[in-house]
């Protein structure tokens, strides 16, 4: 008994008190972040709507839980720390509001999302101080996986899985014929789609390594190597399960793998991955800091609760002004001009032009822009033309508005296999576009596009986006216009390409004085 109540003693005295103070400091804390949610409240949805419909980012509802958890395990040891506003945040939050209004203005949702979980990150340490947020800067960095980020690394992904697959059959004897991320072999033929380039298990693999490293080590350079390992390794162990994959279905003549199975193997093939690696992690795991004793129980300092309220209102109003502001922005235009119609002169001899058909590769818009699709032969070789133009940009009505293809039965299911940036000569006319590949079956297509924003010709999406959001902030005019030219082939695309440049020659000046037209 004596001995349980020394116990007891002893802990009480290691552990600090927490003062009532400590609940103003946690009301306003939790008040001020349920606000901005509130006043950001469309860029959350964003984030909970792609939590909600995409597999690859349904561990996003775990993510905010987890990091409380991490955070509620400390609460021994945080209690000891006096929490002191930083003021120096507050500009950190009007700088990520301004970040985010630039953001909205250019339509881009990821850097809107950024923002916002970044803000409230500042916040926290804006309202507690810098000394208990040093102590919770892995669980308050973890946070940040909570925005559905990664789709940009598929093509990479894509391309590293179908080289690293055809690289290991070939070693193992196995006769393989690659184009782009098709995979031919005797006994049937493989693509390596969205679904097969690894970003699942990368995401996944990234969340439990964040978590793994944080519970089981204390150095930051461990973390740090243990998170850059849980980055490479799923990425290795997609293209091992790719090839085991191909494998399994070569040596069952196509009975096995070829179907929804080989999804299973998969997941069953990461499970065991991550069960190896976090076994081997364990080795070099750090033991938990021992709590620091002291004499007696040592009240903690106290912060006036008007001093946090100030701050907490302080942040309110600074991040607050920032949606208000966006929305005058984007707010529609007057425009009482009738709007002019889109339209291209003939081309010159040989060409002739001709709608384009139901079954061939069209580049889809979102709302109601203008468009030209043509078709243009000169009795040998048929060019395809398609011009788009948007006279106002808003958000789901741009060029830059993403559009998921239908899939419809008889119909080609078109899919790009290949992209590059590359610059054109062009009667004395220097014009970069973005080249891909477009398939359907054996069917290739070989596609030239770019983009007119204002006087600016550009390949890149993101100075589009640069130049639609400078746009909108001076006034000036949003339209724009995407501009198409593509071409079938067989087996080399230099006769594709060699249509493409002739008909690009005769109708570029077409093109011009028809976005000319529309532009006045």
């Amino acid at each position: 008994m004596k001995a349980a109540h020394a116990a007891l003693l002893s802990a009480v005295a290691t552990h600090p008190v927490r003062s009532p103070g400590m609940r103003w400091q946690h009301g306003c804390l939790v008040v001020t972040l349920l606000i901005l949610l509130a006043v950001y409240l469309p860029t959350a949805s964003t984030i909970v709507s792609v939590w909600w419909r995409s597999p690859t980012f349904n561990h996003g509802f775990l993510i905010l839980p987890v990091a409380g958890w991490l955070i509620w395990r400390q609460r021994l040891r945080l209690a000891g720390i006096a929490r002191q506003p930083w003021r120096a945040g507050l500009m950190l939050v009007a700088a990520l509001g301004a970040a985010w209004m630039l953001a909205a203005v250019a339509n881009v949702q990821v850097l809107q999302q950024y923002c916002l979980v970044l803000m409230c990150i500042v916040t926290v340490v804006t309202l507690y101080g810098t000394n208990l947020a040093s102590a919770i800067a892995f669980p308050l960095a973890y946070t940040l996986l909570a925005v559905p980020f990664g789709e940009i690394f598929m093509p990479p992904l894509i391309d590293f899985t179908a080289h690293f697959t055809v690289t290991l059959l070939k070693l193992a004897g196995i006769p393989v014929f690659q184009e782009n991320n098709y995979i031919a072999l005797t006994t049937g033929n493989w693509s390596v789609a969205e679904a097969c380039s690894g970003l699942r298990y990368l995401v996944a693999s990234l969340a439990l390594g964040m978590l793994y490293a944080c519970i089981n080590y204390q150095s930051m350079v461990k973390r740090l190597i243990f998170i850059g390992i849980s980055l490479l390794l799923p990425i290795l162990a997609n293209g091992l399960r790719a090839c085991m994959v191909v494998l399994i279905g070569h040596w069952s003549d196509m009975k096995l793998a070829a179907g929804v199975d080989h999804l299973v193997y998969g997941w069953l093939f990461f499970g065991a991955v991550m069960t190896v690696l976090f076994c081997c992690g364990a080795y070099w795991r750090d033991a938990e800091p021992p709590l620091i004793s002291a004499p007696g129980a040592r009240p903690m300092p106290q912060t006036p609760p008007k001093r946090f309220i100030a701050t907490a209102i302080a942040i309110v109003g600074l991040g607050a002004i920032w949606p208000p502001l966006a929305a005058y922005i984007l707010r529609p235009p007057l425009d009482d001009m009738p709007e002019q119609k889109l339209s291209l002169a003939p081309p010159a001899k040989p060409w002739r032009a001709s709608r384009m058909r139901a079954g061939d590769w069209h580049m889809l818009h979102r709302g109601a822009p203008q468009r030209i699709a043509q078709n243009y032969s000169d009795g040998q070789r048929v060019v395809s033309l398609q011009l788009t133009w948007y006279r106002h940009q808003t958000e789901g009505a741009e060029l830059l508005a993403p559009v998921r293809r239908t899939v419809v039965a008889g119909a080609p299911q078109w899919e790009e296999v290949s992209a590059s940036r590359r610059k054109l000569m062009l009667a004395g006319r220097e014009l970069t576009v973005r080249q891909s590949i477009q398939q359907a079956a054996h069917y290739k297509l070989l596609v030239w596009r770019w983009y007119r924003q204002g006087e600016v010709e550009t390949a890149s999406p993101q100075m589009l986006k640069l130049l639609l959001a400078k746009a909108k902030l001076t006034g000036d005019s949003d339209a724009g216009a995407e501009i198409i030219i593509a071409s079938a082939y067989d087996e080399q695309p230099v006769r594709a390409e060699a249509a493409m440049r002739a008909l690009l020659t005769t109708m570029l000046p077409a093109i011009d004085q028809g976005l000319a037209h529309v532009n006045r």
